[in-house]
């Protein structure tokens, strides 16, 4: 049986020749598909008709490597809560190979949870359902709301299982993304003193991701800043939905700017700072309001192993010169973020002009407002939508009494009045706001639920339920209502998450 044409050209493997382990999946028992995403197909120029069966299945669980991919894991390093190791990698993941999809972006085809790798550490290299099916809807539901993100094109089911606090069906992932660099990969060759390698790495990533930085004299720094751009925005788009990555480590964070690894994550419900969901985050370092400062740690990492390459000569005098470059890019990360947060509050809040200081004071005390009275964080800025449109009740209601919000209200009021409009200006403002504050998120019990039916029972239909509504975030339908209440607090007080290795 011939596999389906995949159209790779696989640069990563052709170009760092020496940065991988050319490896194979290992075979499983009996592979099925348990999703397979037809859209993201489409998008990547393959065929869901030849892809959405048997054959398919074959493939995505390892068992039938496609004509003209190159499987190899990645070497990478990491700072993992703050401690480095020099030596991770994909322990249980494999790059298949690279694709160019419809709007012409290279595309990479990993499987994750393919078997032991030279990186697995003791590992078994695979994976189970649950943790796979959790990164579908949490991949997903992130596209939906526009924020850059790995996604699956699907997950099969391995018929073994594998042994964690239980044995649990196997599964593995085939995760797209615009590629796998990371800031570990840089991380791996700078603490080797490999500094001809990490040339190499960075010339490889801007030629993929920042083409028109190649050739240009400082084009070290300006990948450095770029990442850094990306980085501010993506965090801010996380912290605008109330997401927790849980796992913000070296490794974990992608050149791309894309969100990577849905491991230990969570939404927030009732609205903390401090919350912090992740089993292994005992300390609270990736704690919600910690994010934007970890990120900022991390890209310090990634500036240490470009200096030498922003340098350009050994002397002591470029040296200190490309620390003061360099610093200077980590330094206005805060002022990115920041504008990045505040571009996101401003349309949360329905307005269109801008008045950074006073705007800024205004998100913030709305913010204030949902952690003092421990108000859900995604129904309150939907609610607020309704406000503008003049019906005040359905957020009144999120209160523990009913005038808690009015003096912020007024507030705020006053400043949508200051940029002029009519009724049916507040009726189209309304509207714009209800299509940046989504009523569906993945609520941690709903995912739990999905995942719980899907590994203990075979049964995929709450995961299927709670995907559709997932890709529709900003529908308010009754056949959505389900997917909006959040559980109950004593739950979410005692909600943990899991890396699921």
């Amino acid at each position: 049986m011939s596999a389906p044409a995949f159209q790779f050209d696989n640069t990563y493997a052709r170009d760092l020749q020496g940065f991988y382990a050319p490896w194979k999946p290992a075979a499983v028992p009996s592979p099925h598909l348990l999703f397979f995403n037809r859209e993201l197909a489409l998008e990547l120029g393959l065929s869901p008709e030849l892809l959405d069966g048997p054959e398919g299945a074959a493939i995505f669980a390892g068992n039938q490597v496609p004509d003209g991919a190159q499987p190899l894991a990645q070497a990478y390093a990491g700072h993992q809560f703050g401690g480095f190791s020099p030596q991770l990698g994909d322990g249980r993941a494999l790059l298949l190979g690279e694709v160019i999809d419809q709007f012409g972006q290279r595309r990479d085809l990993m499987l994750k949870g393919s078997g032991r790798t030279p990186f697995s550490r003791g590992g078994d290299g695979k994976a189970a359902v649950g943790p796979m099916l959790r990164e579908v809807l949490i991949g997903e539901a992130m596209h939906a709301l526009g924020i850059p993100t790995t996604r699956a094109l699907a997950v099969a089911g391995t018929g073994e299982p594998v042994y964690r606090e239980r044995a649990l069906p196997g599964a593995v992932l085939t995760r797209v993304a615009a590629s796998h660099l990371r800031v570990g990969t840089f991380e791996f060759f700078s603490a080797r003193r490999q500094t001809e390698q990490v040339r190499q790495l960075a010339d490889y990533a801007i030629a993929r991701h920042d083409p028109d930085l190649a050739g240009t004299p400082d084009r070290y720094l300006a990948l450095l800043r770029r990442v850094a751009q990306r980085q501010a925005a993506l965090v801010a788009g996380w912290m605008n939905v109330g997401f927790i990555h849980g796992v913000m480590n070296t490794d974990n964070v992608a050149i791309s700017g894309e969100t990577i690894d849905y491991g230990p994550c969570a939404f927030l419900e009732a609205y903390d700072p401090d919350a912090v969901f992740s089993s292994i985050d005992q300390g609270g370092r990736y704690a919600y309001r910690n994010q934007p400062l970890v990120m900022r740690w991390n890209l310090a990492r990634l500036a240490e192993t470009l200096l030498p390459l922003i340098a350009g000569e050994a002397s002591e005098g470029a040296v200190s010169n490309a620390v003061g470059q360099a610093t200077e890019v980590i330094d206005a990360f805060p002022e990115w973020y920041a504008a990045a947060l505040l571009g996101g509050q401003r349309e949360k809040l329905g307005l269109q002009t801008g008045d950074d200081v006073a705007d800024s004071t205004l998100a913030a005390d709305w913010l204030g407002l949902l952690h003092q009275y421990k108000v859900d964080f995604t129904l309150a800025w939907r609610r607020l939508a309704d406000a503008a449109g003049g019906d005040d009740e359905p957020l009144r209601a999120l209160f523990p009494f009913p005038q808690a919000p009015d003096a912020w209200l007024a507030r705020w009021r006053a400043r949508v009045e200051s940029e002029g409009g009519s009724a049916p200006d507040r009726s189209e403002r309304a509207e714009r706001m209800r299509r940046v504050n989504p009523v569906v998120i993945p609520r941690n019990h709903r995912v739990e639920e999905a995942l719980a039916a899907a590994s203990d029972d075979e049964d995929l239909a709450p995961f299927r339920r709670l995907l559709s509504a997932l890709r529709r975030p900003y529908d308010e339908t009754p056949d959505q209502a389900e997917f909006t209440e959040p559980a109950r607090a004593e739950v979410t007080a005692c909600y943990r998450t899991f890396c699921g290795t």
